[in-house]
């Protein structure tokens, strides 16, 4: 089979879904998104919910937390 597409990929996918997120939802909403995200990771064990919201969760709210911890960081320099 030749390489797939981008897209068909989990690693394409989770890519592409990362963007629709930081272009569709506000900064502040997507640390609380990714946040209930991995509250309901920890249910993992009903039948909605899964172990698989963990690290989207984590993913989700590190497009929040990483720009924090930079500008922190610039001012604790100043």
């Amino acid at each position: 089979m030749p390489d797939q597409p981008a897209k068909r990929t989990f690693k394409g996918r989770l890519k592409r879904g990362l963007v629709r997120v930081r272009t569709h939802v506000p900064p502040g909403l997507r640390l609380l998104l990714g946040l209930i995200l991995i509250v309901g990771g920890v249910f993992g064990f009903l039948p909605v919910l899964g172990f698989w919201m963990i690290p989207l969760g984590i993913a989700i709210a590190a497009l929040d937390i990483l720009p924090i911890w930079r500008w922190l960081r610039g001012r604790r320099r100043r």
